[in-house]
């Protein structure tokens, strides 16, 4: 299930010597598809000013999808200062066409936005920091366009601002969150969520699950194919990772004096995994093996569910977190952070995170080809 300040792939791919960075500066930029999210959240603020980035125009192309008048309002709200170019073709033929278009004037050092609206609304039809099922069908609307752009080879990969599973429910969109949809309208077997920060990154056994149920599933065959995914997408970007599992009860359980889940689960599980090649470790306790992700003693933290997960690398550098989605046909990531519907409208979002996932997005996707 899961993407530099977070850019240790960048400063591989940029800048490990004078001729990677004349390589990296020569390459084509990739084209990141990037979404603006749930319009009566900051995705639109946070988009707007990620787009006055230059570390952003050095890693891609981005190509905005969103909904014109609501994206406009975003531009007035956080005195961004980006200049638009809109895509509106009336058929696919056409609009495929102006999509490149635009970004074959990007590419000749013209500084304006392509963006894709998708959708008609009046702004005047939802509140900002309200859900409303307006905004729900329009931030899945964004989605389908963007893994569209994608799947036809326009973009390489997406970067994606928050949504929120209120409004997707009373849209009566049948997802949860982006992972499940991506997962099918992609068609894809698997997809699986990996959180990065600087040197750490970490996995996910569970994620969107009452705890209760998640721990539950804390079993030696689903954490041995858990590793198995992992060490799949992950060698595609680092040889022969190195993977630690994470705990589930304190001190990793002291000998089954706190539980014996490490004993009957976890280490059979991570011994079975180094039979067939896979460098996994552990289990550690989750009160250190964060901090020694963070210090590059792994390539990767396995978590057991979704808040062992989430705290490390939120309190590591929440604003640097990104989410990065892999075993999909291309690379989405995404930031680490909800639709702040309180602070929505008022100016104030900070765009790091979103910052660091177009970047992110535009990383993966170069190194994965």
């Amino acid at each position: 299930m899961i993407i530099i300040p977070i850019r240790s792939l960048s400063n591989l791919l940029r800048s490990s010597s004078k001729i990677a960075h004349k390589m990296v500066k020569n390459m084509k930029l990739p084209v990141i598809a990037v979404t603006m999210g749930d319009p009566c959240g900051v995705g639109p603020e946070v988009v707007a000013l990620s787009l006055q980035d230059e570390s952003v125009w050095e890693a891609c192309i981005p190509v905005v999808i969103g909904q014109r008048e609501v994206f406009n309002k975003a531009i007035e709200i956080t005195k961004a200062k980006i200049e638009i170019n809109y895509v509106e073709g009336k058929g696919p033929s056409e609009e495929k066409r102006s999509i490149e278009e635009a970004v074959a004037e990007v590419e000749r050092h013209v500084r304006k936005v392509p963006f894709v609206s998708v959708g008609k609304v009046d702004t005047t039809d939802f509140k900002l920091g309200v859900p409303s099922e307006v905004c729900g069908r329009l931030s899945f609307e964004f989605v389908k366009k963007a893994v569209q752009m994608c799947k036809e080879g326009i973009a390489d990969g997406m970067a994606t601002a928050p949504i929120n599973k209120a409004t997707l429910k009373l849209a009566g969109v049948k997802y949860i969150d982006h992972t499940e949809m991506l997962k099918d309208l992609t068609g894809s077997a698997e997809a699986i969520t990996m959180f990065e920060v600087k040197k750490l990154r970490i996995f996910f056994l569970t994620r969107h699950l009452p705890l209760k149920e998640a721990l539950n599933q804390v079993k030696k065959e689903k954490v041995l194919e858990t590793l198995k995914v992992v060490n799949r997408y992950l060698g595609r970007f680092v040889r022969k990772p190195r993977i630690a599992v994470a705990a589930l009860n304190p001190h990793a359980g002291d000998q089954g004096l706190f539980g014996r889940e490490e004993i009957e689960e976890l280490e059979p599980a991570v011994k079975e995994a180094q039979s067939i090649g896979i460098a996994a470790e552990g289990p550690y306790p989750a009160d250190t093996v964060f901090y020694r992700g963070a210090n590059g003693e792994f390539d990767a933290v396995l978590a057991l569910y979704h808040d062992q997960g989430h705290i490390a690398p939120k309190m590591y550098d929440f604003r640097r977190t990104v989410s990065v989605t892999l075993g999909l046909p291309f690379i989405r990531t995404s930031v680490d952070h909800g639709t702040a519907y309180d602070i929505a409208g008022k100016g104030i979002a900070d765009p790091t995170s979103m910052i660091e996932a177009i970047i992110a997005a535009a990383t993966y996707s170069r190194s994965s080809k």
